[in-house]
């Protein structure tokens, strides 16, 4: 089966990159959140704050106009980027021409309703003609989009009937078995998977990660978004796929550890976004210039 290993602490220190003492802002990082729709205003909104969270320095949402001023409410600290349809469509995308060149990577997926396959298909093909790291999630995860991302800069994420609508493959709960699945479309595709389940299951291919953290009471809606908010925020350091996915994962889960030892099995996800900074604080390195 190759090489397996279990994620450590380690994987979220190798993940943390040096601040610089006279850091500006922009290069820690910037990250693009597409997604929302009349009915999921909060998805993108938790991705976008997850990625705060990581330490990134700014964070653009594109959501339908008519959810613009709701997910502006949420927080001050998003700016937001009022797309003219309710649904993804190619117009939309043209909207974001502009802020592309400084985005370092982007969430796609979370809460979006896409027109159609081809409005998700050129938004792709833009953000990656921009050397953009994606994070594909939800609405995001079909298979029209795998030609794309093919040995391309990106992680999926999806739980197991995200995995079989994308590869037609039906996964069993046994680890073992989700582990040579994950590996093959992993290599396959040459890009990263993060299969989300009760155990993780991330590979690149070559590599196999099994995460462990996290609790029973993460079933609650949202903490997937706050999952690819914080693959994201990694990714937009330019750290590599695997090892984003890996201290992504990780984090994601001892955040709800942590939620869940204050609040028992009646978190929600934004109690998540707490505890992300408490987590990672005792990473942080800054360096002279």
């Amino acid at each position: 089966m190759g090489q397996v290993r279990e994620s450590s602490d380690d994987d979220i220190k190798n993940a943390i990159k040096p601040r610089r003492v006279r850091s500006r802002k922009g290069e820690n990082g910037i990250v693009l959140v597409v997604g929302g729709s009349w009915l999921y205003h909060g998805a993108p909104a938790l991705a976008g704050m997850a990625s705060f969270r990581c330490g990134v320095d700014l964070v653009y949402i594109a959501v339908p106009e008519k959810i613009a001023t709701a997910i502006r409410a949420l927080s001050p600290n998003f700016i937001v980027l009022p797309l003219p349809n309710l649904k993804l469509t190619k117009g939309s995308v043209r909207r974001l021409e502009k802020i592309l060149p400084e985005v370092d990577a982007a969430v796609v997926g979370p809460g979006l309703v896409p027109k159609d396959a081809d409005a998700l298909i050129f938004l792709l093909k833009e953000l990656l003609e921009n050397n953009i790291a994606v994070v594909l999630d939800a609405a995001a995860l079909i298979p029209d989009l795998l030609a794309v991302v093919k040995g391309k800069r990106a992680v999926l994420t999806p739980h197991a009937g995200e995995f079989k609508r994308l590869f037609g493959v039906e996964l069993a709960k046994s680890v073992e078995e989700r582990i040579a699945h994950v590996k093959e479309k992993a290599l396959e595709y040459s890009l990263t998977i993060l299969l989300k389940g009760p155990v993780d299951v991330i590979s690149d291919g070559n590599e196999v990660v099994l995460n462990r953290t996290g609790t029973p009471a993460m079933t609650v809606g949202g903490t997937g978004d706050v999952l690819s908010g914080l693959v994201a925020g990694f990714l937009s350091k330019g750290v590599k796929p695997i090892e984003a996915a890996v201290a992504a994962a990780r984090v994601n889960g001892l955040a709800g550890e942590r939620a869940t030892a204050r609040l028992g099995h009646h978190i929600v996800a934004t109690d998540l976004l707490d505890e992300i900074p408490h987590i990672l604080k005792v990473y942080d390195v800054v360096v002279e210039d």
